[in-house]
């Protein structure tokens, strides 16, 4: 399920984001049992621990013993929640990687926080990125990437493109894992009862595999399918190490666009 970002009201979206406008918790009287950022960290728990299908107004209200049009006043619909959870999300994350030791181990520090950030908190993966939530801690995020990759020397155009690669890398690889620990659930399948019981089938439906696909039958004559951790399942597995592989491959590749640019 894909959620696009940005479907409320866009001032009042950008006024609860930035904080720019008192809500009712800041006005004089009686202090109220109830406030933004409340409501956000209630339905962040809600995305957490049961997915973003969960997550609704009635459903966080709930959780707080009120009704959803409590809620209202100070958040006016799900469409503007899920801009606030996705922003206050990203609060997690770091702000200052370390510099010392070179932007190559600031970016792998990084993308290794960020990594773990997304399977953290699955339901983030499902918010797309065609359409930017513009909140504080989103611009953080990318400022920090952008301020780790500066340390390259690389000018403005291809580093903002590199910084690109590198987000929809970590992303992707990170949402292979999110939704193999989903999979079971959702389907009510094991990882190993699923590919045992196709695989085991793959002789029967093409008893020619090994001609028609001979560069796959190398690799698993090479045990490049081999897991590396039976403890962990398959997927998980396999996701994890694609991230570690394909980082190295990729910070390689800016090493020696640096080196060819001559900085």
């Amino acid at each position: 399920m894909v959620v696009f970002a940005g479907q409320g009201d866009a001032r009042r979206s950008m006024a609860l984001l930035w904080r720019t406008t008192r809500s009712k918790e800041t006005r004089p009287g009686p202090k109220p049992g109830l406030s933004v950022d409340l409501i956000v960290d209630t339905a962040v728990a809600i995305a957490d621990e049961e997915g973003m299908a969960a997550l609704s107004m009635r459903a966080v209200g709930e959780r707080l013993g009120r009704t959803a049009m409590a809620l209202y006043t100070y958040v006016p619909s799900k469409s503007e929640l899920v801009d606030l959870m996705y922003d206050r999300a990203l609060a997690e994350l770091s702000t200052r990687h370390d510099l010392e030791a070179g932007w190559r181990a600031a970016v792998t520090s990084w993308a290794e926080e960020t990594w773990e950030f997304y399977v953290r908190h699955p339901w983030v993966l499902q918010v797309s990125q065609a359409r930017p939530v513009l909140g504080p801690n989103e611009y953080v995020m990318i400022e920090e990437a952008m301020r780790i990759l500066r340390e390259t020397g690389l000018e403005a155009g291809v580093l903002r493109h590199v910084a690109g690669t590198l987000f929809c890398f970590v992303r992707g690889a990170a949402q292979t894992v999110a939704e193999s620990r989903q999979a079971p659930a959702v389907t009510g399948v094991s990882d190993e009862e699923w590919w045992y019981a196709r695989s085991a089938l793959l002789a029967e439906v093409a008893p020619d595999f090994c001609e028609r696909f001979p560069t796959l039958t190398w690799l698993d004559g090479e045990g490049a399918y081999q897991s590396q951790d039976e403890t962990v399942p398959y997927l998980e597995q396999e996701g994890r190490d694609t991230f570690t592989v394909g980082l190295a491959v990729l910070l390689d590749g800016i090493e020696a666009t640096v080196t060819r640019a001559g900085v």
